[in-house]
């Protein structure tokens, strides 16, 4: 049976905690919280510790995708006439 993972931000709603807490129990930058919770920055295997310990849950149990689309920002794009 396959275990069900949810991104950090349902762990951080059913622990009844906001952004500035999971920055002060994980002691990490919060801009880099911030960006994990939101789903626009992977975290690292440390990060993923950390955050997990602070919300009472296995590295198992998050969904740590991103959950934006990466867009490649080059500036020689379609708009200039030549692919990238």
């Amino acid at each position: 049976m396959t275990a069900v993972m949810n991104p950090v931000q349902h762990y951080l709603e059913k622990a009844g905690m906001n952004v500035a807490d999971l920055v002060a129990a994980t002691r990490l930058d919060a801009k880099v919280v911030k960006a994990i919770v939101t789903g626009n920055y992977t975290a690292s295997p440390v990060q993923r510790q950390r955050i997990a310990a602070a919300l009472g849950v296995s590295i198992h149990e998050i969904s740590w995708e991103h959950s934006v689309a990466v867009q490649h920002i080059r500036g020689n794009g379609p708009q200039c006439g030549r692919s990238t």
